[in-house]
């Protein structure tokens, strides 16, 4: 392979009971390697899984890495739908929420841990082992990558919340996902936090100055708590709003704290 590559794959979820698609990136020298890092990257409530070239993932990953910024990686961009990455139901299916916007509930959580891990493991050149396993997201797949980072340390080695959704409270516009407040808790970043020991996770969180959803409050919390703990944690307030512009104009960010060498 002499240059980057995408594969668009398939992943018939028995745990959703239906296909879903994903994005791989493979880099330029994926031919001449083995046991490849690989990082997980979860979109945000409108997107899917063409996060990896709207956001322009893949070229940002091929600049790096040609220049040996970075290190090379699988990067995988599975569709998760408007799930925010958690078990909400038995039963997969569209719902409304009290806003009318609809929603996907289903055991999201247990499709991405234990169908698509599994599933890139198999089919790539992974490195299988949690130091070389990194998993963040937008939005509110920042605040799925989270949640699934601090609830299986044991797979992830490396989160980033990029202007991450976390909700300092259960709102009415959520009920949809969470029956009642225990599982709101069970989800939420900060809570799982604050019963966190010390570990060695290394967490990124950052949002811009003028995100509408003002999660810079809940990065600054999560981070303050994830520091006090012991855990390397950073936090970071870049110019911007709540936009895949924003993503966009600070992923290079991103992946050198991913991949730096």
């Amino acid at each position: 392979m002499t240059k980057s590559k995408i594969d668009k794959i398939t992943i018939h979820s028995k745990c959703l009971g239906k296909e879903m698609n994903v994005l791989v990136y493979l880099p330029y020298d994926y031919d001449k390697k083995e046991n490849l890092t690989t990082l997980y990257f979860l979109h945000g409530r409108s997107g899917d899984e063409n996060i990896l070239i709207e956001a322009g993932i893949n070229i940002v990953a091929d600049r790096l890495i040609a220049n040996q910024e970075i290190e090379s990686m699988i990067i995988v961009c599975p569709n998760i739908e408007n799930s925010r990455g958690l078990n909400s139901s038995f039963n997969c299916k569209e719902v409304r929420d009290p806003l009318g916007r609809i929603i996907n509930i289903g055991m999201y959580e247990d499709y991405l841990i234990r169908e698509v891990i599994p599933e890139i493991d198999n089919r790539y050149n992974t490195n299988r082992n949690r130091n070389g396993r990194y998993i963040g997201g937008a939005s509110a797949g920042g605040y799925a990558a989270l949640h699934n980072a601090f609830r299986h340390y044991d797979l992830f080695s490396k989160v980033g919340g990029h202007m991450p959704a976390i909700e300092l409270k259960l709102e009415d516009e959520d009920k949809a996902y969470f029956q009642n407040q225990d599982i709101w808790e069970k989800y939420d970043p900060i809570t799982i936090a604050q019963q966190m020991k010390s570990c060695d996770l290394k967490v990124y969180l950052d949002a811009g100055d003028k995100d509408e959803g003002r999660f810079y409050e809940g990065c600054l919390i999560l981070n303050k708590i994830l520091n006090e703990k012991g855990i390397d944690s950073q936090n970071h307030v870049f110019e911007g709003c709540h936009s895949l512009e924003y993503i966009k104009s600070n992923f290079e960010k991103y992946m050198f704290f991913y991949g730096k060498k």
